[in-house]
């Protein structure tokens, strides 16, 4: 997926995959991240360096 993949397809896929919805209680997602911005969170990711999965699993 890194291989064929741009690093803007990858952050545009980090942003649809993990939509901030301003309702912290409902959503969880600053929890998951530990209150990172999935997008720094997935910074590896995006940039190529580690798989999407790599990453997943610091947040388990």
């Amino acid at each position: 997926e890194i291989e064929t993949s741009t690093e803007a397809e990858r952050r545009q896929y980090i942003k649809n995959a993990f939509p901030c919805i301003a309702d912290c209680e409902m959503c969880g997602l600053c929890t998951v991240f530990r209150g990172k911005d999935p997008e720094l969170a997935y910074a590896d990711y995006i940039s190529g360096k580690r798989s999407y999965l790599e990453v997943s699993q610091e947040y388990r």
